[in-house]
C-alpha cells in the first residue's frame, strides 16, 4: 500500500529487459546510438510533427530548466502557477539554468491558471521600462500538481494568450501520459495544435528508472538546447541507456497502458474513499493522483497497517488527535498499483 508517490514504483520488465538487451556489446555515444535513431523518429510520428528536435535528459527538473533557459533571457518572466513543480520543488533550478528569470506566480483552483490569470500578468509586466523584468515565456504542467488536468481546448486558450503577446508557451508533462489519456486527445492536439512550443515529455513517474524527452516544436532551439545540455552537464556518455528505456517506453503504446492503469486505479481509489463518512476530495480525481480527506481514526488504522503516503498540505500533521477530526492527504497510484491494493487500503479507512 505505496501511495507516497508514482516515483516510488518500480520499472516495468519492458523497460529491464530493454536495458539488459541494450547491454551487450557496444555502441556511440553522445546520442549517437542508433536506438536513439528510432525514438526520435517515433515521437515525431506520436506527436505528428516530423521537424521537431527530439532530445533526452535523466530528470524531469533537467527537462524543464534547460527547455525554459532556450525559451528566455536571463531578465524576463516565466509566467507558472504558484504551485508548480518549477516554483516549489525544483530548489531553483529555473532561475539558474536561466541566469536569472524571474518566475511570476499566478492564482486558480487545483493547480490550473485561466487565460484571463495570465493577460492580467502580463499586462501589469511594465514593458520598455529598464528597471522592470521583461515578459518571457509562459509554463504550465499537465497534469497538475493538484492531480488536474488541462484539456486541449484549456491549453489553446492558454497559448492563445502567449502568442497575443509573442509569448513561447512550455508544458511540464512530468505525468503528460496521464493528462494525455485522461481526455482522450491527440499528443498533437494537447501540444503544438494548442499552442505549446516545448513539450518536456515525463517518463520517470510513469514506469522508467529515470528518463525524459525534450520535445522541441521549433527546431531552431535544438542547437542552443543541445548546448546547455552539454554545458549543464547533463550530456550522457552512455547515452544508449537513456534510448532503450525511451524506446520501450513507446514501444506498442506501452506508455499509455501504464497511464491508464495509474488513472484507473487512482479512480477506484477516490470513489472509495467518497464512500467514508466524514471523507471528501479536496480536489478532483483526473488523473492518477488522489487529494482526499477522511477522520483522523482511519488514518491511524493505515498507517499502522503499513500504509505509506504524505499528509498534504500540511505534512507534519498529527496521529494524535480527535478521531474523528478530518487529515487531508495526497495519494498517487503508479502503474502497477492494483486493485487488491487499493481495496485493501480502502478496507483499513472504513475500519
Amino acid at each position: 500500500m505505496i501511495f507516497t508517490s508514482d516515483n516510488a514504483s518500480p520499472a516495468h520488465p519492458a523497460v529491464m529487459a530493454a536495458l539488459q538487451a541494450t547491454n551487450e556489446g557496444y555502441a556511440m555515444p553522445y546520442g549517437a546510438d542508433p536506438i536513439m535513431d528510432g525514438v526520435r523518429a517515433r515521437l515525431r510520428e506520436i506527436f505528428e510533427a516530423p521537424e521537431a528536435a527530439v532530445h533526452l535528459v535523466a530528470t524531469g527538473t533537467t527537462a524543464n530548466a534547460l527547455s525554459l533557459a532556450c525559451l528566455v533571457e536571463p531578465w524576463q518572466t516565466i509566467y507558472c502557477h504558484r504551485d508548480s513543480h518549477i516554483q516549489m520543488d525544483e530548489c531553483g533550478a529555473p532561475e539558474f539554468y536561466t541566469g536569472g528569470a524571474k518566475l511570476v506566480l499566478l492564482d486558480g483552483a487545483d493547480a490550473k491558471f485561466a487565460p484571463e490569470a495570465l493577460r492580467a500578468a502580463v499586462e501589469d509586466t511594465h514593458q520598455g521600462f529598464v528597471h522592470s523584468m521583461q515578459r518571457g515565456a509562459v509554463s504550465i504542467t499537465n497534469a497538475s500538481e493538484a492531480g488536474a488536468v488541462y484539456s486541449p481546448a484549456e491549453v489553446a486558450a492558454i497559448g492563445a494568450v502567449a502568442r497575443e503577446y509573442g509569448l513561447p508557451l512550455h508544458m511540464d508533462g512530468a505525468r503528460f501520459a496521464n493528462a494525455l489519456v485522461a481526455t482522450g486527445a491527440s499528443p498533437a492536439e494537447m501540444t503544438w495544435k494548442a499552442g505549446v512550443d516545448v513539450l518536456s515529455f515525463g517518463g520517470t513517474k510513469n514506469g522508467l528508472i529515470g528518463v525524459e524527452a525534450v520535445v522541441l516544436f521549433d527546431p531552431a532551439l535544438a542547437w542552443e538546447f543541445e548546448l546547455r545540455r552539454k554545458r549543464g552537464g547533463h550530456l550522457f556518455s552512455k547515452h544508449r541507456y537513456l534510448s532503450a528505456q525511451m524506446a520501450a517506453y513507446l514501444d506498442g503504446g506501452l506508455w499509455l497502458e501504464m497511464a491508464r492503469a495509474a488513472n484507473r486505479a487512482a479512480a477506484r481509489l477516490s470513489a472509495g474513499i467518497l464512500e467514508i463518512p466524514g471523507a471528501g476530495l479536496r480536489h478532483p480525481t483526473e488523473a492518477n493522483a488522489v487529494f482526499a480527506s477522511w477522520p483522523r481514526a482511519g488514518h491511524r488504522r493505515a498507517q499502522e497497517a503499513g500504509a505509506a503516503y504524505y499528509f498534504w498540505p500540511d505534512m507534519n500533521a498529527s496521529l494524535d488527535g480527535p478521531d474523528e477530526e478530518p487529515l487531508s492527504a495526497r495519494l498517487v497510484c503508479s502503474w502497477c498499483t492494483s486493485d487488491e491494493e487499493v481495496d485493501r487500503f480502502l478496507d483499513l479507512l472504513r475500519g
